[in-house]
């Protein structure tokens, strides 16, 4: 029965990965590693991260715009809704977010996109 556990907790899929510190993942989604790039240079640090989970979409658009601005992101435009999602962006020293959810079949899917400009 060991094994059987240990099987199963490596098939299990990342949850809660962010490359950004300050860009807090809401509990209850999953990052999919094999739909998400990473660009990274000696200056900028680019990404677009995608996630998905069964959340109600309204209530993790405020969980996100809850956690960003308590890490000290701040709203630049409001919140647009369309056919094609919700979208907010934000901005935090320089550096910029774009947070897009959308309701899939089955998933809410989340997208960051971020940039930031690295110390030198």
């Amino acid at each position: 029965m060991t094994l059987l556990a240990a099987g199963c907790a490596t098939t299990q899929p990342r949850a809660g990965h962010s490359e950004f510190e300050d860009i807090p993942v809401p509990k209850g989604l999953t990052y999919l590693e094999d739909r998400s790039t990473i660009i990274e240079s000696p200056s900028v640090k680019a990404a677009r991260l995608l996630y998905r989970g069964r959340i109600e979409i309204t209530s993790l658009a405020l969980a996100l715009r809850t956690t960003l601005e308590a890490n000290g992101w701040r709203s630049v435009s409001n919140t647009t809704s369309g056919s094609q999602g919700t979208t907010q962006v934000y901005e935090k020293g320089g550096n910029s977010l774009q947070v897009r959810l959308w309701e899939g079949w089955y998933f809410t899917y989340v997208e960051l996109t971020a940039s930031r400009a690295l110390q030198k």
